[in-house]
C-alpha cells in the first residue's frame, strides 16, 4: 500500500472485509472519523500487506455491516436497522473503533427502547375484567399511557410495574401496592391513595393534586417536581422522599414524618406542617409563606 505522500487521497482503494470486496478512497476511510482505527490503518503512516494481483487490503471482520460503516464514513448517516443489527453493527463500530458511529448507534437503541416502554402490555378493558378477580397483581408490567381514572383498584399490586404517563385520576387505590414503580408523568389527582405503599417509586413530575395521600408509605421516593396542591398527606411517611422542585401549595402535612426529606426548591406556601417531622431538614430554599408550623419537631432544621 502507497502512502498519501506518493498516491492522491482520492484514489480508489480496495478493500476484502472478510470475503466481501469494497472500492473507496483513503479520504473516505480517514476524513469522517480521523480516530479511528481505519483512519490510522490508511494515513499513509503504515504499510499494509496486498493481495499480489488484486492490491486488496484484507480485514478479518464481518463484510455484510460493513457496507453501513462505509456510508456512515461518506454521508454521516445509516439507515434504519433492527435493534439486532444495530448491535451487529455497534460490535463492528466498536472494533475499527469508530466513535462517532458507536454514538449514533446507541441513541438509535435508547430512542427504541424508550419506544418500547410506552406500549402497554393491557388494554384498560383488560385491567377491568382482571380487577373483578379476588386477588390482583399487575407486578412488573407495563401499563404505561392507559386511562384508568375512576376505576376500584384497592389493595392491587402494581409493584415494578412501569406506569409512566397513566392516568389514575378519582381511582380508589386505598392500600395499592406501587413498591419502586416507574410513574413519572402519571396523574393521581383527586385519587384515593389512603395507605398506599410507595417505597422507592418514582413520581417524577406526578400530579396528585388534590388527592388523599394519608398515612402513605412514600420513603425513599422520587418526588421531583411533583404537584401536591391541596393535597392530603396527612401522617405520611416521607422520609428521605427527594421533594426537590414539588409544589406542596396549600397541602395538609399534619404529622407527616419528612425526616431526611429534600425540600430544595418546594413550594409549601400555606401548607399545614402541624406536628411534622421535619429534624435535620434543609429548609433554606423552601418557601414556607403562610405555612403552619405549630408543633412541628424542627430540632437541627436549617432555615
Amino acid at each position: 500500500m502507497q502512502s498519501p505522500e506518493s498516491s492522491s487521497s482520492a484514489a480508489p482503494v480496495l478493500l476484502n472485509i472478510g470475503g466481501t470486496k469494497y472500492a473507496t478512497t483513503a479520504e473516505t476511510l480517514t476524513q469522517r472519523e480521523p480516530d479511528s482505527m481505519l483512519a490510522a490503518m490508511f494515513s499513509g503512516r503504515h504499510t499494509l500487506p496486498q493481495h499480489p494481483t488484486t492490491g486488496a487490503v484484507f480485514v478479518d471482520r464481518d463484510g455484510k455491516h460493513f457496507r453501513h460503516i462505509l456510508n456512515w464514513l461518506r454521508d454521516g448517516a445509516i439507515p434504519t436497522l433492527s435493534e439486532s443489527e444495530y448491535h451487529q453493527l455497534l460490535r463492528e463500530a466498536e472494533y475499527y473503533q469508530l466513535l462517532g458511529l458507536a454514538d449514533y448507534i446507541n441513541e438509535k437503541l435508547a430512542l427504541k427502547k424508550t419506544d418500547n416502554s410506552c406500549e402497554a402490555e393491557l388494554t384498560r378493558k383488560d385491567v377491568i375484567k382482571c380487577i373483578q378477580a379476588q386477588k390482583i397483581r399487575f407486578r412488573g408490567l407495563n401499563l404505561s399511557g392507559l386511562d384508568l381514572s375512576k376505576l376500584d383498584l384497592s389493595e392491587v399490586d402494581f409493584s415494578y410495574a412501569c406506569i409512566e404517563r397513566t392516568n389514575f385520576s378519582c381511582a380508589n387505590l386505598h392500600k395499592a401496592k406501587f413498591r419502586l414503580v416507574e410513574a413519572a408523568h402519571s396523574t393521581f389527582e383527586q385519587a384515593n391513595l389512603h395507605e398506599c405503599e410507595l417505597t422507592g417509586a418514582n413520581l417524577q413530575e406526578a400530579v396528585l393534586d388534590r388527592a388523599n395521600v394519608q398515612s402513605a408509605n412514600l420513603q425513599d421516593a422520587c418526588l421531583m417536581g411533583c404537584s401536591f396542591i391541596e393535597t392530603d398527606v396527612r401522617s405520611a411517611h416521607l422520609q428521605n422522599a427527594n421533594l426537590t422542585g414539588a409544589d406542596l401549595n396549600g397541602a395538609n402535612l399534619e404529622g407527616a414524618n419528612l425526616k431526611g426529606a429534600k425540600l430544595s426548591g418546594a413550594n409549601l406556601q400555606g401548607a399545614n406542617l402541624q406536628r411534622a417531622y421535619l429534624r435535620e431538614v434543609d429548609l433554606r430554599e423552601t418557601d414556607l409563606t403562610g405555612a403552619k408550623l405549630g408543633g412541628a419537631n424542627l430540632l437541627g432544621a436549617i432555615r
